[in-house]
């Protein structure tokens, strides 16, 4: 079984705090360069690609280039999602490294952060996408902005007129938005937005047993623990499946657990209790 995507949390360490993200129920930790070796070997053959992301700031990962190292070595290519704070810092590497893919940057979480500087920030997001552009690496500039009116913020509204002066657009973001979830700035650079959402956990109110999502699909997740989970949404692993340093990872996607959620999907049925629980996957009925 291959997956499009495999999510693999490198590190649940954030620099920032953001109230948007959901909190950290875990042992603050960082994956070591041996794990994910271990990890890489495993998932090769189940998939080309892998995002560092669930939670924590990947580019804090003090051997971020190891990590990158060792993906290429098994032909693995990396999405790295960011709140973009260290990009200036860790622009060399990204921008050098085969192994880097795309980079998400998450835009909007300067908006609750008092030491954060606005211009700098914003200007570093935009000044790294373009830079990325033309190495070939794609980027997109990501914001949750949308209330559940489909409201703008105003601080979202500035970013986005920077975005297009910046780029020279002929038209408003605000006018292309219509029903697309992104709009493409450059050759390889995208504006995506999106709807906050509430990270689904075991406590939050039922949502329904029915009903179609990708995880176990198209995607699956990996803690930095070594816990393996259906999807990138289970922040504090509460829909466990096995543990990747313990079992193998194609004898973990092949336990009931695993086959259930993914044949209920398949019948558009939410089989598993925080599934259940999510209100995201409605996004796909």
């Amino acid at each position: 079984m291959r997956f499009k995507r495999v999510y693999i949390e490198i590190s649940n360490i954030c620099n920032l705090s953001c109230s948007f993200c959901s909190p950290l129920l875990r042992e603050k930790r960082i994956m070591t360069v041996d794990e994910f070796r271990h990890i890489a070997a495993e998932i090769k053959p189940h998939t080309s690609f892998v995002y560092f992301h669930v939670k924590g700031e990947p580019l804090m990962h003090p051997q971020l280039k190891e990590f990158l190292d060792v993906a290429h070595e098994n032909a693995l290519r990396v999405n790295i999602t960011t709140n973009g704070t260290l990009l200036k810092s860790r622009q060399e590497l990204l921008l050098s490294h085969p192994a880097v893919r795309q980079v998400n940057i998450s835009l909007h979480s300067f908006s609750e952060q008092d030491d954060l500087n606005e211009g700098n920030y914003i200007k570093n997001a935009v000044a790294f996408s373009k830079l990325a552009n033309d190495r070939g690496i794609y980027v997109v500039l990501r914001l949750w902005n949308l209330d559940k009116n489909n409201h703008i913020s105003n601080e979202s509204m500035k970013i986005m007129n920077y975005i297009e002066t910046e780029y020279s657009l002929t038209e408003p973001l605000l006018d292309s938005m219509g029903g697309r979830q992104s709009v493409k700035i450059a050759p390889n650079a995208f504006v995506g937005w999106e709807q906050e959402f509430e990270w689904p956990t075991l406590s939050s109110k039922f949502v329904s047993d029915t009903g179609f999502c990708y995880g176990m699909r198209h995607q699956i997740a990996i803690l930095v623990d070594g816990t393996v989970v259906p999807c990138c949404l289970d922040a504090n692993g509460q829909a466990p499946l096995g543990n990747i340093y313990i079992r193998k990872f194609r004898d973990i996607i092949q336990t009931k657990r695993a086959k259930d959620i993914r044949h209920g999907f398949e019948n558009r049925m939410a089989v598993d209790k925080l599934c259940k629980h999510c209100s995201f996957r409605t996004k796909f009925d």
